[in-house]
């Protein structure tokens, strides 16, 4: 039933101003800004003007709740934060580490109870460096490059050290005197710059382990290293002399390389060719020692038609290469002698004069070496060569 209904609240209205007349309107908004004003003075210790009705302050009340109700909720929905894949989430509540959290979405109470710190663990980071050392032997060496490190532990990057970076150039420079200190300059100028390195880091990263950084050292550079300015010129010819004196060795090396299996192959190959003339000068050896074995068998049966067969054998070889040809003439005392040698000789040469001539005169020629060969000359017994 309404508050302005026959049988209901009569002239009371819902304000909590009181009885009403008929022809009075609602109340203003002064009126209800005043009432407000009141309620939450009352709740924080104030005294309220006035009376009130109880479903007045019942009303009030609520409406408080609810906007308080509301106000906790968007500072409890402050608290929902987001942690990257390279990142850490580390928790503070009032100022103490509670709790590190990995990627994804997580809820942390909101400030001022709880705060949350973010680390980013996959990242290199870089610090250059420059220093002016002293070596071993006395000498003074400009150095510079970069090292690089990330964050492996995200609570002790935030709490052990005050200021991590800070530590981590003081090392550096501890850690490059220390390794420097212990070489001399040729060495760390010429070939040592990896050892050099390599030992930097390995005491960069025992000094900031000792001073619990959480910082892990990924690499050292060593990019430029030089002798003081006065004298630089002076180690560049150095310099400049070892690396040819290298470049010479090199190419010694090179050509030896080059000329050793070559001799050694021809080496290899006279030994081998030595080796084969032996093995075919004692079968030759052994053959004949046999051939002659056999032969003095069938001599010691046949003498004679062995000794006949030996000298027509040996004057088959002889008489082989010969180009002259003596034909016995039956029933004289001459023989025939035909030098086939210069015959074919003057052939060649009639052939080779003959090219320029005309088909008669080849003709006319040609009959004229026949009739030469045809006709025999005659000799004695020492018969002469006809030229």
């Amino acid at each position: 039933m309404a508050w302005n209904e026959p049988g209901g609240n009569g002239n009371k209205d819902p304000w909590g101003g009181g009885n009403r007349g008929d022809n009075q309107g609602p109340p203003d908004l002064d009126e209800i800004l005043a009432n407000l004003q009141k309620k939450f003075s009352g709740l924080f210790g104030g005294k309220g003007g006035g009376s009130r009705s109880t479903a007045s302050g019942s009303g009030g009340g609520l409406g408080i709740g609810l906007v308080v109700a509301l106000i906790f909720i968007l500072w409890m929905a402050t608290g929902f934060y987001k942690v990257e894949e390279a990142e850490r989430g580390v928790v503070l509540r009032f100022g103490a580490h509670v709790d590190t959290t990995e990627k994804g979405l997580h809820w942390h109470w909101p400030k001022p109870v709880e705060s949350v710190e973010k680390v980013n663990v996959a990242e290199r980071r870089q610090v250059p460096y420059k220093a002016t050392v002293l070596t071993q032997d006395e000498n003074i060496i400009d150095l510079q490059g970069t090292l690089q490190y990330k964050i492996d532990n995200a609570e002790k990057f935030l709490f052990n050290v005050r200021n991590p970076e800070t530590s981590l150039n003081h090392a550096i420079e501890s850690a490059i005197r220390l390794s420097v200190g212990q070489s001399k300059m040729d060495f760390i100028i010429t070939e040592g710059r990896n050892e050099i390195a390599f030992r930097i880091q390995r005491t960069v990263q025992d000094i900031v382990d000792q001073y619990g950084t959480g910082i892990s050292i990924i690499e050292v550079n060593i990019q430029d290293v030089n002798p003081p300015q006065a004298v630089r010129q002076a180690f560049q010819d150095v310099i400049q002399a070892r690396e040819d004196k290298q470049r010479a060795i090199n190419e010694a090396e090179a050509y030896r390389n080059e000329v050793l299996p070559k001799a050694r192959g021809a080496a290899a190959r006279i030994l081998e060719e030595a080796d084969a003339y032996e093995k075919e000068v004692v079968a030759r050896a052994e053959g004949e020692a046999e051939r002659f074995t056999k032969l003095l068998k069938e001599y010691n049966k046949a003498p004679q038609v062995t000794r006949d067969r030996l000298y027509l054998d040996m004057m088959e070889s002889v008489l082989n290469n010969s180009s002259k040809v003596m034909v016995d003439v039956k029933g004289g005392n001459n023989l025939l002698y035909l030098p086939l040698d210069k015959l074919m000789q003057r052939s060649e040469e009639n052939a080779q004069a003959s090219q320029g001539l005309s088909q008669t005169q080849q003709r006319e020629l040609l009959k004229e070496v026949n009739r030469l060969r045809s006709q025999p000359t005659t000799t004695n017994t020492r018969s002469r060569e006809v030229r």
